[in-house]
């Protein structure tokens, strides 16, 4: 498998990576689609500020779509390392940078990613750079999650499991142009073994991903390879037990967990090792503050307003906004002086009119010491409409036996209403997950 290749930051000024100048492309509608990250992030470096709208083709969007998207989105150019769309102009992109004079930037262009996990037409949701750099810490400030610790730009390494065409890894592509820092990417179907050694020869010091990316590093021996300084979960649930195993894990690492979305764009982080936030987040505001966000709570459902939320979708995809307010669609639940995330509004199961949030199940089933992962889904049923089923990963293969699914079946009923507790739990090898980096949910 060809590697990506490696480019210094400092090259980027100076070169361009296009078949064009990348002032040919001013005011174009371009969608990136490339083979490689890499080439997918010199493509927007090259042509931020010059081109009108650059979309952002992520790995999985399908052929069958393509005729769709260019039509909603306006396409005029395609910059792609791989096969020409009929009717746009083509443009290549490569890590062999050529000498390119300095041409000024006056363009606020749009930046349209897809949102992950819908069915039907993907949804293009548009942001200006300023939205997504809203959380980034500016270079020689402390650094996040690292409390009181500050570390030299240059000896910085980022990494993460998310792809950077997706809004997670994107956040961390800025980060590192922003801060001067290094980045280390995946390759395309590259095994997490494989992808952690690479980590560990790089010396990577802050790391990424989902919680669902988490427990399947914590899986394989290779998580050994890496020692970071800082890592950060977003994207699911964080509960006790991945942020619990992360700490064992990595002792002297500070550990954080953000809540972000495409349409909501980077809400908050938290960095006292507990599961959901404080209350009194919600309802904090502070004008003055770059990047200040707002958030309430409605019907239990956590929405956000701030200067980093998208702008709205493109192509006629409904509305995003109301008075400013982005819905989530995340359920929160207040106890005591913290909240707590629930589930997503659409993944509740219904099991003769009781509603059950398969992430509460799964939080209780990831408790038990000899399960490494699960996925609560359900099964139909002619009399109760459903019933609860769970997936589980074992950490020990030894353990597929009745002995220890009874063992996990009294977990959950001391833990949990009967209503709850799965009625059938299959043992698997492991559990797919979307390209997002979540556990694909189907149904």
């Amino acid at each position: 498998m060809a590697r990506q290749g490696c480019v210094p930051l400092a090259a980027l000024a100076a070169g361009n990576p296009l078949s064009v100048a990348p002032v040919s492309l001013d005011g174009a509608h371009v969608l990136v689609r490339t083979s490689s990250q890499l080439n997918a992030a010199l493509a927007l470096v090259a042509l931020d500020g010059i081109a009108a709208r650059l979309v952002i083709a992520p790995p999985d969007l399908r052929d069958e779509d393509l005729a769709d998207v260019i039509s909603r989105a306006g396409i005029d150019t395609l910059v792609t390392d791989g096969e020409a769309i009929a009717g746009l102009k083509q443009v290549t992109v490569s890590p062999d940078l050529k000498p390119a004079p300095d041409c000024e930037r006056v363009r606020v262009s749009e930046w349209v990613m897809f949102t992950s996990g819908t069915s039907g037409p993907p949804k293009m949701v548009a942001h200006r750079l300023a939205g997504l750099t809203g959380a980034i810490i500016k270079p020689g400030a402390i650094t996040p999650g690292v409390t009181g610790e500050k570390i030299a730009p240059e000896a910085i390494t980022w990494g993460t499991f998310y792809d950077i065409r997706r809004y997670g890894g994107l956040q961390i592509l800025l980060r590192a142009l922003i801060g001067g820092a290094s980045l280390v990417l995946s390759e395309p179907d590259e095994a997490v073994a494989d992808f952690l050694t690479r980590l560990g020869r790089a010396g990577v010091t802050h790391l990424t991903g989902t919680p669902s990316h988490w427990r399947r590093a914590l899986m394989s021996p290779a998580v050994a390879r890496i020692a970071p300084r800082y890592v950060r979960l977003s994207g699911e649930i964080a509960d006790r037990q991945i942020l619990d195993a992360l700490k064992a894990q990595f002792p002297e690492a500070a550990i954080g967990h953000a809540y972000a979305s495409t349409e909501a764009g980077v809400g908050f982080e938290v960095t006292d090792g507990l599961e959901g936030f404080p209350a009194d987040f919600v309802g904090r505001f502070d004008a003055e503050k770059r990047g200040a966000v707002e958030m309430k709570v409605e019907g239990g459902i956590l929405r956000l307003r701030s200067p980093r939320t998208a702008t709205g979708y493109v192509g006629g995809a409904g509305q995003l906004k109301a008075d400013g307010w982005v819905d989530s669609g995340d359920m929160v639940e207040l106890r005591g002086a913290r909240y707590f995330f629930t589930g997503r509004r659409g993944g509740i199961i219904n099991v003769g009119g009781l509603k059950i949030n398969p992430e509460e199940v799964e939080a209780v089933i990831n408790r038990h010491p000899g399960v490494a992962q699960s996925r609560v889904s359900s099964r139909k049923n002619p009399i109760t409409g459903a019933l609860v089923v769970a997936d589980v990963v074992l950490a020990d293969a030894a353990n597929d036996n009745a002995t220890f699914k009874e063992s996990l079946l009294a977990l959950c009923r001391a833990q949990l209403p009967a209503f709850k507790v799965p009625t059938l739990v299959r043992f698997v090898e492991k559990l797919e997950l979307t390209a997002g980096g979540k556990l694909a949910r189907h149904g």
